[in-house]
């Protein structure tokens, strides 16, 4: 009887323990499932919740370009480019290798490449701006290349076709075939302010799409970094390198107010000084190229810069501002219209202009055979004058934008003398300085870096043609040009590299 007592107590304890253990697995996935999504019990456990998109706008602020990027990306291209350049021949690597005498020299050196074509590869970006597959570009991007790939950013390939190509502005219209294509819509570059917000796509690096923010840092730069001399540049300081090229430039409207083309930096890499071509430029240059297969230019047949203050005082100009004909060429355009030397052009169809480059790029833009009214300033009269403009050549294009005489140069050490040793200018050496064989003046022969026209920038080759609106012939004369000048900057008109421009000088007493 006990026995049996004692094992039903038994059962009894053992029953507790797995009521117990029962109750608290239960307990357990209760509280587990609480944590748990509502829909775990019917999903898949691969499968997540999926989170909602953060806020474009919190507070009346922007934390998001989301919404803007999922618009515009799928029109931003890839661009593969593949050049075939001539393999070295054998000579080529070592030309005595096939005479008796140094014949055993080269035993063993490696032996020539197969002969035929090396294939070059390139990468870039580039920007599809209308719905049959038009796609701008730079020019630097597809330039030699014998074939252009565009890929899209769903993967999907086409072999583009070159429609133009303009060096000067470093632009290029390619054409690819396909199905609901996306595209951008051009903004008006000339409603963009100096810290607007922008977005900068493309492919740097060749890593993929990559989109980076800023602002518009300035506006109207001319960089004469590569060929885009007649680009207006918009600065940017959003992050792009090497493979942005040909990338977009966007507005927070999703409009592309810009084709990304240059960086200025002494590595290599992004310091963030980046510029970009303005829309309004690439659409007239797009425009062109798709029409014609090439763009025309205007041109008036001057040199011209900017107007210091230096040049301002010793010209007598006063506060007047405006830019600085430093030459006119016979027979041009503005020789027809009685524009001289020393002249200060103040306006062009009315608007007001104050920088070199605004005016280059606005004569440029105007069609060859057009009329433009300028409006110049000579010896403190105003007055208008009508030119009929000719048409820019490439070859005088190219020779302009090689030389990089502003006219500013740096600023001058007060006490340095003038530190150069001249030589009268001859015929021959006129035909070799790319002047006419009858021009007069002083050819600078050595520059004292320390001195008065070494600080200038007065360089070996220059030509000096005058000295305060003086023809100077000889070295006396310049002398006592300079001895005139006491108290005041003295202007130089130089002639370098076929171009002509007006240097200031300061005084060193």
């Amino acid at each position: 009887m006990r026995s049996h007592s004692i094992s039903m107590k038994k059962f009894y304890i053992l029953f507790a323990f797995s009521f117990l253990a029962l109750f608290s697995a239960s307990c357990k996935s209760d509280f587990l499932q609480s944590f748990q999504s509502p829909t775990a019990n019917n999903a898949s456990p691969s499968v997540s919740t999926e989170v909602p998109p953060s806020p474009v706008l919190a507070d009346g602020s922007r934390t998001s370009y989301a919404d803007i990027v999922d618009r515009v990306a799928p029109a931003v291209v890839k661009i593969d480019v593949e050049q075939k350049v001539k393999r070295q021949s054998a000579n080529q690597m070592h030309p005595f290798a096939d005479d008796p005498m140094f014949r055993d020299f080269f035993r063993g050196l490696p032996q020539a490449p197969p002969q035929g074509p090396q294939i070059q590869r390139g990468v870039g970006s580039g920007v599809i701006v209308s719905a049959d597959g038009t796609v701008l570009t730079n020019n630097h991007v597809v330039q030699d290349a014998d074939k252009i790939t565009v890929e899209m950013i769903d993967k999907r390939s086409f072999v583009a076709k070159v429609v133009g190509t303009d060096p000067l502005s470093d632009l290029a219209v390619l054409k690819i075939e396909g199905d609901k294509l996306p595209f951008l819509t051009l903004g008006d570059s000339e409603r963009v302010r100096v810290g607007d917000i922008i977005l900068a796509i493309g492919n740097p690096l060749g890593i993929g799409q990559t989109v980076t923010a800023g602002i518009v840092s300035a506006k109207g730069r001319h960089t004469g970094l590569s060929d885009g001399n007649f680009a207006d540049f918009l600065q940017i300081d959003a992050p792009i390198n090497r493979g942005n090229s040909g990338g977009a430039l966007i507005n927070l409207g999703g409009e592309l107010i810009g084709i990304n083309s240059q960086i200025l930096s002494p590595s290599g890499g992004n310091i963030g000084i980046g510029f970009s071509i303005p829309s309004n430029m690439a659409k007239s240059v797009m425009d062109q190229l798709i029409k014609d297969g090439k763009v025309r230019r205007g041109m008036l047949g001057i040199n011209i810069q900017d107007l210091t203050d230096s040049i301002a005082q010793t010209l007598e100009l006063g506060n007047q501002r405006g830019v600085l004909v430093s030459n006119v060429r016979s027979g041009s355009a503005a020789d027809k219209a009685g524009i001289e030397r020393g002249d200060l052009i103040t306006a062009i169809n009315g608007e007001k202009v104050t920088e070199s480059a605004s005016l280059r790029n606005r004569v440029a833009a105007a069609a060859p055979g057009s009329e433009i009214k300028l409006t110049i300033l000579r010896k403190g009269k105003e007055m208008t004058v009508s030119a009929t403009l000719d048409e820019l050549s490439d070859e005088v294009a190219k020779r302009e934008s090689n030389n990089d005489g502003d006219g500013k140069g740096e600023e001058p050490k007060e006490d340095a003398k003038l530190g150069l040793q001249l030589e009268t200018l001859t015929a021959p050496m006129a035909k070799e300085l790319e002047l006419p064989a009858d021009s007069s003046g002083l050819v600078v022969t050595s520059v004292d870096p320390a001195g008065r026209g070494g600080a200038a920038g007065i360089r070996v080759r220059d030509v000096i043609l005058e000295a305060n609106r003086s023809p100077v012939k000889t070295i006396e004369e310049l002398r006592s040009a300079l001895n005139e000048s006491k108290g005041r900057p003295i202007v130089l008109l130089i002639a370098r590299g076929g171009q002509i421009f007006y240097l200031p000088i300061e005084d060193s007493e």
